[in-house]
């Protein structure tokens, strides 16, 4: 009886143990379980909040930046710039985090005038052979609706910066039905007085106010096969 009660114990103790043993490595199953599934949330909002806008390469064969002014009250010109490059990065999700940034060659100014093109690109104007180009490089982004834009940014000519607001629409984000590629269209609007670039002759006679309408097509590059 003495070595029955004592085998009972005995095994008694066993079963404790291994029911305690089973416990343990159920509770560490869980605490793994939960580690691994906190590890693959933190992974994915990692993933998430690192996520780059995409860049759009300006095309410059289907953009064009037009500046129109006042010609003594009678009339007003024009110039259109061409050969535009630069990029447009985008982000849908958080448009605050999408940015421009372009740069305008002055040699592709034109105003249908050969004589005034020639005059716009000396010193008392853009002075292009010391300052060939004019830039813009965006500092905000805030989106007015699902397709309207404010996007704020410094603006330079004559390596004078100042800071301008473009009014965007979206035109269009689809692929292109030529070249495949994903592709963004926007229209824009800007104002400045040129006098605050150093480009003030004539004025008030020529007006001081430029208008500037934009319209840009941008793709993001294709991988050449």
């Amino acid at each position: 009886s003495k070595h029955a009660t004592k085998r009972f114990m005995f095994k008694g103790v066993i079963v404790g143990k291994s029911y305690r043993l089973k416990l343990i490595i159920k509770a560490r199953k869980i605490m793994n379980f939960k580690t691994l599934a906190l590890g693959l949330m933190v992974a994915s909002v990692a993933t998430f909040s690192v996520a780059k806008p995409v860049d759009y390469k300006i095309d410059p064969t289907h953009t064009a930046t037009v500046f129109t002014w006042d010609h003594f009250g009678f009339s007003t010109p024009s110039a259109n710039f061409s050969d535009i490059q630069g990029t447009i990065s985008v982000d849908n999700a958080k448009p605050a985090n999408s940015s421009v940034n372009v740069t305008i060659p002055l040699t592709s100014l034109n105003t249908n005038v050969k004589a005034l093109d020639e005059h716009l690109l000396k010193a008392d104007f853009f002075d292009a052979e010391k300052y060939p180009n004019i830039t813009f490089k965006s500092t905000k982004v805030q989106a007015v609706s699902k397709t309207k834009y404010k996007i704020t940014g410094d603006l330079t000519i004559k390596n004078v910066t100042k800071p301008v607001v473009l009014d965007a629409v979206l035109n269009k984000q689809a692929v292109h039905p030529m070249s495949k590629a994903e592709t963004i269209g926007f229209n824009a609007t800007t104002s400045f007085d040129r006098s605050a670039f150093g480009v003030g002759a004539y004025v008030p006679n020529v007006g001081d106010k430029i208008t500037v309408n934009i319209t840009t097509e941008a793709s993001i590059p294709t991988k050449k096969k």
